[in-house]
């Protein structure tokens, strides 16, 4: 059985793994949801029951059938979430994927600066029913503080329990619910649309609270972010459990509001805590806590992953990228892992308790929503999908989401700004830097292997050329038509000229598919000139260093090539021959004249680019016998300045 199949068996491990994985932040809404929609006015049936039936139906249209069943179907190999979504459109040639790809991308990761603090923020604050007096804000930053510096240790140890936590938690405010919906069974009757249209039609001010409706399915892109690892069947199985026991929390919530019909709901009032009796209050706050945290560590976890994914498709500079357990796709990254921290710090010193942070959430999320609706769309469109199909799609998820991004649009002033601010920032950034690649692959130039390759004879035949190492390895582009990078004949023949009994060009090429390493050989001069490509998915480290050894061997092996020193006096002990590898960056030629534009877009890109690691740390090269070589390139005209001979 194949690690596919395996991945998306159904089995009991498995939803409880998906459990603790996946539904954290969308199973935490109930804490604030219905607070978000009734707080700060008169407790009435119209708001309490349209309320619901606005959150019912945004559960069932939005997360059931667009994640659970239409996303979950259109996965990469297995692999899900926005950046899966665009390498599969990418496939097709279609060139402004890359804008949604790049705002969805955007909007998650301002995302992981406002749910950590708001979802721990909002478990903690239960503690202010057993004591008013009780200083949140530094529990909050403490966990906070925690949960960041633990994630370079990985989730190994702790993982395991995630489930069990989240299961005990379903269980709980599905049980709560129940209670309370038991003694009014009445606001059953929620689940008819009609009160969901009557709130957003003719309640004062109706439409503008889908923007507190929309907080009940953050969470959702998490379901097809993390379709890898756990499965399409065994994520539909646990929503199935889920959806139920987060009805059960909003039908139980209503029915203790429609007992305090007339009754004025204070901002920071708590409906979901009102249902624990007062005996049980400190075990549901301990956890509700131990839920939100888990719902942050998913959170963190996709952050993680996303500016991975970004960067092994080259949207992204690299950053140093930690590997704290042998667990499938868990890695850890220091830079973004304090960039997140940094931003949370920031919202709890700007919004200070969850009320005021529920006005900074869900907008990001709109516009990460619409643009998963963008390319899947694009995809059913290029699947040859009936028109119409796609068309009512679009009209549906359009129109759903639309609504909730222009109702989102009122909390700019209340503190949305923060969150499309960050969001804006990384769009800019990761534009800054696609637009530096492009241009910089506009302009590099290639030649015919052929006459690359009888250079590199008569090199080799020229024993007046000091040899530079037995094997020179340059790392290199190499098109699909034969073609090398000419920054390699640059460094081998117009600089000091390098001689070598074997060269080898090796081209790294990232794939649209998210695993799997491959690799092909041509042999340019036979046991002495190889052109080696390495295909990478975009999910797999780059081992360059471990993978061209692992080649090396394998061609030995063969017979293709001759490894054991050239020099005698070693050859007779067996030593292996010396590699020297020489790593190319190109740079912008000091008298081109540049436009304004490619000046802004170069300084940007170099800029991001010193942000991250070198490409040696990244293809993990070893420093002792690797050297870093600038070639420049043109980006556009030549200066063009007279130059006057005075002496004759």
């Amino acid at each position: 059985m194949s690690a596919s199949s395996r991945l998306h068996k159904i089995s009991a491990a498995g939803v409880l793994i998906t459990l603790g994985i996946i539904y954290g932040d969308i199973g935490t809404s109930p804490i604030y949801v219905l607070r978000a929609i009734v707080g700060g006015h008169t407790i009435t049936k119209d708001i309490v029951m349209g309320g619901m039936s606005c959150v019912f139906w945004t559960l069932i249209i939005i997360t059931t059938f667009k994640y659970v069943y239409l996303a979950l179907n259109n996965d990469n190999k297995g692999e899900g979430g926005i950046f899966a979504l665009y390498a599969l459109v990418k496939r097709y040639k279609i060139k402004w994927a890359i804008i949604p790809a790049l705002l969805g991308c955007s909007a998650l990761i301002a995302d992981g600066f406002i749910t950590p603090p708001i979802s721990i923020s909002s478990a903690i604050e239960g503690l202010l029913i057993l004591n008013p007096e009780i200083p949140t804000i530094p529990i909050v930053v403490i966990i906070l503080t925690a949960l960041f510096v633990f994630q370079q240790f990985g989730t190994k140890v702790v993982g395991a329990v995630f489930g069990p936590i989240m299961t005990i938690w379903f269980i709980m405010i599905g049980t709560l619910g129940a209670v309370e919906l038991f003694k009014h069974p009445e606001v059953l009757e929620a689940l008819n649309p009609w009160y969901g249209i009557n709130l957003l039609v003719n309640y004062p001010g109706g439409f503008w609270l889908l923007g507190a409706v929309f907080l009940c399915t953050t969470g959702a892109e998490a379901m097809y972010s993390d379709l890898g690892h756990c499965g399409k069947q065994n994520i539909r199985l646990g929503w199935s459990f889920v959806i139920f026991m987060l009805l059960l929390s909003y039908l139980g919530q209503s029915a203790w509001l429609m007992q305090h019909e007339g009754a004025f709901l204070d901002v920071d009032a708590s409906p979901f805590y009102e249902l624990m009796p007062a005996w049980f209050l400190p075990v549901g706050i301990i956890v509700a806590s131990m839920a939100t945290i888990i719902a942050s560590q998913a959170v963190i976890t996709g952050c993680f992953t996303l500016v991975n994914e970004a960067t092994k498709l080259k949207l992204w500079t690299n950053f140093k990228v930690v590997y704290p357990s042998t667990i499938k796709g868990q890695i850890y990254l220091p830079a973004i892992n304090w960039f997140l921290y940094a931003g949370c710090l920031t919202v709890i010193a700007i919004f200070k308790k969850s009320s005021n942070m529920e006005a900074a959430y869900g907008l990001t999320i709109t516009i990460d929503m619409l643009m998963t609706t963008l390319l899947l769309a694009t995809l059913l469109t290029l699947h040859r999908k009936r028109r119409i199909t796609v068309t009512i799609f679009l009209l549906i998820f359009l129109s759903m989401e639309g609504a909730f991004l222009a109702s989102n649009l009122l909390k700019l002033s209340h503190g949305g700004w923060f969150t499309v601010m960050v969001a804006t920032a990384i769009f800019f950034a990761t534009w800054l830097f696609y637009q530096g690649r492009i241009l910089r692959r506009k302009h590099i130039d290639y030649m015919e292997l052929d006459h690359f390759t009888g250079m590199l004879q008569d090199l080799m035949a020229d024993d007046s050329v000091p040899k530079e190492a037995t094997n020179l390895v340059f790392l290199a582009r190499v098109d699909d038509k034969n073609h090398i990078d000419s920054s390699i004949y640059y460094s081998i023949f117009r600089k000091r000229p390098k001689r070598a009994d074997v060269y080898w060009i090796v081209h790294v090429e990232i794939t649209n598919e998210p695993y799997g390493a491959s690799y092909s050989v041509k042999t340019l001069i036979p046991q002495h000139a190889f052109l080696v490509r390495l295909q990478f998915g975009f999910k797999v480290e780059h081992k360059v260093n471990f993978m061209f050894r692992k080649i090396v061997t394998e061609m030995i092996e063969n017979g293709e090539v001759d490894e054991t020193s050239r020099y005698a006096s070693l050859k007779k002990h067996d030593v292996p021959a010396d590699f020297k590898f020489i790593l190319l960056n190109s740079r912008v030629a000091s008298d081109d004249k540049l436009s304004p534009w490619q000046q802004f877009v170069i300084k940007g890109y170099r800029l991001i680019k010193k942000m991250g690691i070198s490409r040696a740390e990244d293809f993990g090269l070893e420093q002792s016998n690797l050297r870093v070589e600038t070639v420049p390139i043109s980006l556009g005209l030549t200066a063009d300045i007279e130059l006057e001979r005075l002496d004759r």
